[in-house]
């Protein structure tokens, strides 16, 4: 609670502050762990050398797709589990997590060993770039197992409560590649092999310290069971972590349409393919240095923006949103700045080149990154819509600048206007993404408090009639429409005991701080895109914060008295209890339009469409946290068609099997 009165009260400037500092160091070493080689190599080698690099650079970042899928799957199970008290499911995931990691480390580097020439050629490799990408790519190949199991370790470290010692093996291990790459490259001579063997070598440090906090977890308890693979379990880390293996492959695809088109309209120009291979690689990386400085501030600002939205605190969402929004925008005119006046001094740093060479990298630096002030604002939308559970625009906005504007502009442009063609997609990308981000941003802030609910008309608590003296809890899934609520109103009054549906909201909201009407509008739903929408830090998404939450209370209740719980996953929460009755209430589609016509107002024409989408939700939502399919009789004690029964001889049969229990 302490936190949550911090993120409610505290000014918004000095949050921020406090939150985003860790995040910006974080994005910042990864970063730099991707550029710091190819400043040595350029001075020590020369702009071939760093061409090279950028050939085998997406090998990496495949290798980096997986890691993350499979240690910020692993750490959202943990947090799920442990949030449901499920330690030994817990300490499964974590281990699944681990295993499949070597897995895919193991068979990965051998395809890569064995395939190298051929994915090189794959992602543009030039016969002038060729020796030098074969001999760094070996290298680092031979060092991938090291870097996925590190670096899926060090996301459950994390989420284990360690986020210091995750991040200082991390740090470790970008300081000692910084160290390593000027003796390896200047003393030694090694060349582009001294800058792999520095990478490889920093990566196995970083790999060792993570291994040795196995045996230090705080949450979960070590044991050679957990890393046996459950496929149940490993599918669901896989799907709890595809959002972070979908973005980086969408990365790994723009560098492969970037580099063969380079090559192919550079061997057309005065500059050949080499050099714009080179440039345009190193102009991304730089890019990436403000981009990961923006995402910081706006990953550190996070639960800021998704507890106030929760709390119906408009005010400081705005607030905050506002002071994100421009801190943003003023670093990315800051690095406009210096993009436009001195790309010729920045190019330096990675090493000298031709006249040609200086002549590409400042026409670069201007024209592709022409709009870089853009990402001010395209950046932190994507990331506002993530916090507040808005998985839809938050999807399309991480995903529409790389795979739907990028790639496309650059094959129509290079088409019209060659190699420079290549170059104008960047602001053209940028262009259409912010527009696209202002408008879902100016939308969403101006609807902010203004959505409504409707509840359905249910019977008071009335007659006892049939009282019990037993314990029982008595749970009720329903098809939206069947009357399944209905049902469950008369049972507990018929019974004589407590009815719980909307009661979980109020209660939800004394505990969280979260306003009724946000909980109403994001409990019990899940989006197909929801599997895209998990943070770049937090393991858990709104959604799943609210199950947990509810799950407890759910427990809490079920101990505490006789009740009838309608939804929120009740049966499987109670799964192990003796004194639990499990309900599905279904009907024909006919009678359930009926329903939502006469008692939500909803016209005919969309009433199919609207109990379509909510059955879908909560299936989507039943199926992620459960892991079983919501509609699947072996999950309930009865299934009860209420138009065969109608609801009053539906409740009547619920009571008599309660008494004859």
């Amino acid at each position: 609670m302490e936190k949550e009165n911090i993120l409610e009260t505290e000014k918004i400037g000095k949050l921020i502050r406090r939150f985003s500092i860790p995040c910006i160091i974080s994005m910042l070493v990864n970063s730099l762990y991707n550029i710091v080689d190819q400043i040595f190599i350029g001075q020590g080698v020369g702009y071939l050398g760093n061409g090279a690099t950028n050939i085998v650079f997406p090998l990496t970042m495949v290798a980096l797709a997986f890691a993350l899928m499979l240690g910020d799957g692993a750490s959202a199970y943990l947090s799920l589990k442990l949030g449901e008290k499920k330690k030994d499911e817990a300490t499964k995931g974590v281990g699944n997590g681990i295993a499949l990691s070597c897995i895919i480390a193991i068979v990965f580097t051998a395809i890569t060993l064995i395939f190298l020439p051929q994915l090189l050629n794959v992602f543009g490799c030039t016969d002038a770039l060729r020796d030098y990408a074969t001999n760094y790519g070996k290298i680092i190949a031979i060092g991938l197992p090291f870097m996925i199991i590190g670096t899926t370790l060090n996301s459950i470290i994390r989420a284990d409560g360690s986020p210091k010692f995750s991040m200082t093996s991390m740090v470790t291990g970008a300081v000692l590649n910084i160290i390593l790459d000027p003796i390896l490259i200047f003393v030694f001579k090694m060349g582009v092999e001294g800058a792999a063997i520095a990478t490889i070598f920093s990566q196995f440090v970083t790999f060792v310290l993570n291994i040795s906090y196995i045996r230090k977890f705080k949450s979960i308890d070590i044991n050679k069971e957990m890393f046996k693979i459950k496929f149940n379990v490993a599918r669901k880390v896989v799907t709890l972590g595809v959002s972070s293996f979908i973005t980086q492959m969408s990365f790994v695809f723009v560098m492969a349409v970037e580099n063969n088109l380079l090559g192919k309209y550079g061997a057309e120009s005065k500059f050949g393919p080499e050099i714009p291979i080179t440039v345009l690689g190193i102009v991304m990386k730089v890019s990436q240095i403000l981009n990961s400085i923006i995402i910081g501030i706006t990953v550190g600002s996070q639960p800021i923006f998704g507890y106030n939205y929760g709390a119906r605190k408009f005010d400081r969402v705005k607030e905050t949103l506002k002071i994100v929004l421009r801190t943003s925008v003023l670093i990315s005119t800051i690095a406009f700045i210096l993009f436009q006046t001195i790309p010729d001094k920045l190019i330096s740093i990675f090493g000298d080149g031709d006249a040609l060479y200086m002549e590409y990298a400042c026409l670069t630096f201007r024209t592709y990154l022409l709009l870089c002030i853009c990402n001010g604002i395209q950046i932190p939308a994507g990331i506002f819509f993530q916090a507040i559970g808005k998985s839809i625009k938050s999807a399309i906005l991480s995903l529409s600048r790389q795979i739907a504007f990028l790639i496309p502009a650059m094959i129509i442009l290079s088409s019209i206007f060659g190699l420079m063609g290549v170059l104008y997609a960047g602001p053209v990308a940028d262009g259409i993404a912010f527009v696209l981000a202002v408008i879902l941003l100016a939308l969403e802030v101006k609807h902010l408090g203004k959505v409504t609910y409707k509840s359905e008309a249910l019977p008071d608590d009335t007659s006892t009639d049939q009282k019990i003296d037993k314990h029982i809890v008595i749970t009720i899934s329903r098809e939206y429409g069947s009357g399944g609520r209905y049902i469950g109103r008369l049972v507990a009054n018929k019974l004589g005991i407590k009815f719980y549906d909307k009661e979980f909201i109020g209660k939800l909201s004394e505990q969280t701080g979260l306003s009724e009407e946000y909980i109403e509008s994001n409990e019990q739903k899940r989006d197909t895109l929801d599997s895209l929408n998990s943070g770049y830090y937090s393991s858990l998404s709104n959604a799943d914060e609210l199950f947990i939450k509810e799950a407890e209370l759910v427990k809490e209740i079920a101990n505490k008295e006789s009740c009838v719980i309608i939804g929120r996953c009740a049966d499987f929460t109670l799964s192990t209890r003796k004194d639990v009755l499990k309900v599905f209430i279904y009907s024909n589609m006919e009678n359930k339009i009926k329903r939502v016509t006469e008692i939500y107002g909803i016209n005919k024409t969309n009433a199919e469409k609207e109990i379509k989408k909510i059955n879908k939700l909560r299936a989507n939502h039943y199926k992620h946290y459960t892991e079983r399919d919501w509609n699947n009789s072996e999950n309930y004690d009865i299934c009860i068609n209420s138009d065969y029964l109608g609801v009053e001889k539906a409740a009547d049969l619920i009571c008599e099997i309660v008494k004859e229990q």
